[in-house]
């Protein structure tokens, strides 16, 4: 089984020293697009530059400011000076003294500078502001967030007789600018009908917002396999891969900001859901019995909890698969879910001619588990935890798999056979989370 690690660790490597992204040919391949996307992407910059938290807030009390200001000059824009009617007593004795009294008070508060000087540092405020978000904007444009970059990536669209969900979703993503191709993987027994390729054709031509249209192309599979979710794919002119289903949509803007990061870590796994293994501490000191416990055996537990959580029962150390609420209360995962995340395009072929075969045949029989293993199998070539992309994302779709009854005993199971197959536990725990400070108030 190490020989089986080693060959694995030894396949990345040399999969390192191929296709490599080259900007000159992406450069090159750049000139050569015959479209226009000058007005579209125009647009969305402006709307980019103008949909950060800070400056919205600061545009709202700007035009806040200005209509205070205006109402404190409006009696003097329509000529009209206030004064007592006749028939409520007058503190004035004469009507000429209480206009003369009242006009000298408007002048004395039009005197005070405070809403001209708040208005003024508010406009400084933001445009500062503005200048900020349109150099980030710019230099994200020229390193090539966004827009391709080194190399763009290519989205990987697991679906499954879902067809409604896969149009909404391949609208979005070819909206997004950093959007190379996007590929559909399709393992129904009948293939994709005439009307939805030319559906979704049009749908990519008319939402591409780069001047080199997005690719598109269904990878069509003859078998209702799992695996096939990630085997390799011909003629992919990216690094990366957004691996996602059909029902996640993920907003583009964040989409770029998890590009970004990515790009600093090519070779791990960067994604949107994470998840987290722990000792079963259940199974390890028990293994499974209950039987009932002294007040002995819970001390040389707690003990044993504190001093080693590497304690195996009977030679075997049991994990559990932990979801979101225990990443949410622990602030410790070590996984990220292949259905919204970022990958190196060699894990296509490290997953699906070098990892040991045991781990596919157990995906194939089971129809469970396969975004695990794509897990296990980049925390063992690297020796090194995923990174959560922090960004809301959106469920299209009804309910998953998730809910149904079963799915953690299930997840469970996988995790630990997956484990036993390896030979050792190849997920490394992390605290580290990406967010975009530039949009967040709190981070």
């Amino acid at each position: 089984m190490t020989s089986a690690l080693i060959a694995i660790r030894d396949a990345a490597a040399a999969v390192d020293s191929d296709g490599l992204y080259s900007p000159a040919k992406e450069k090159a391949a750049n000139n050569r697009g015959v479209y226009s996307g000058r007005s579209p992407l125009l647009h969305r910059r402006l709307r980019q530059l103008l949909d950060g938290p800070r400056v919205k807030l600061l545009l709202f009390l700007c035009l806040l400011c200005l209509l205070v200001l205006f109402a404190s000059r409006l009696d003097s824009l329509i000529g009209w000076n206030p004064h007592y009617p006749s028939f409520v007593s007058s503190p004035c004795s004469t009507r000429e003294a209480c206009v003369s009294t009242i006009e000298g008070e408007n002048a004395c508060l039009r005197q005070l500078p405070w809403p001209r000087c708040l208005c003024l540092l508010l406009v400084l405020l933001f445009y500062n502001v503005l200048i900020y978000e349109a150099r980030t904007l710019q230099n994200r444009h020229r390193s090539g967030v966004g827009h391709g970059g080194t190399g763009g990536y290519t989205v990987l669209i697991n679906t499954w007789k879902r067809n409604s969900l896969l149009k909404q979703s391949v609208a979005h993503y070819a909206s997004c600018g950093g959007t190379d191709a996007i590929h559909v993987v399709w393992s129904e027994s009948d293939p994709p009908s005439h009307s939805l390729k030319a559906y979704l054709n049009n749908i990519v031509l008319s939402k591409s917002q780069t001047s080199q249209k997005t690719n598109f192309k269904f990878d069509i599979n003859k078998e209702d396999n799992l695996n096939k979710r990630f085997k390799p794919i011909e003629d992919l002119r990216t690094n990366a891969i957004f691996s996602v289903d059909d029902d996640v949509i993920v907003p583009c803007r964040t989409l770029d900001f998890a590009f970004a990061v990515w790009q600093t870590a090519p070779f791990t796994m960067v994604g949107f859901v994470p998840r987290m293994h722990w000792l079963d501490q259940e199974v390890l000191f028990w293994g499974g019995n209950s039987r009932t416990r002294s007040a002995e055996d819970e001390a040389e537990a707690d003990f044993l909890r504190s001093t080693d959580t590497s304690t195996k029962k009977n030679g075997i150390t049991y994990f559990k698969y932990e979801g979101w609420w225990s990443v949410w209360w622990m602030g410790t995962y070590s996984m990220v879910l292949s259905k919204a995340a970022f990958f190196h395009r060699k894990y296509l072929d490290l997953y699906t001619h070098k990892m040991p075969s045991s781990i596919y045949d157990y995906i194939t029989r089971e129809r469970s588990c396969e975004d695990i293993a794509m897990s296990l199998l980049i925390a063992n070539a690297t020796d090194a935890p995923p990174i959560w992309v922090k960004g809301k994302i959106y469920e299209i779709g009804s309910s998953g798999i998730s809910s149904l009854i079963g799915h953690s005993k299930r997840r469970n199971k996988c995790l630990n056979d997956f484990i036993s197959l390896y030979g050792t536990m190849p997920l490394v725990p992390t605290n580290v989370k990406a967010v975009d400070a530039r949009h967040e108030w709190f981070w």
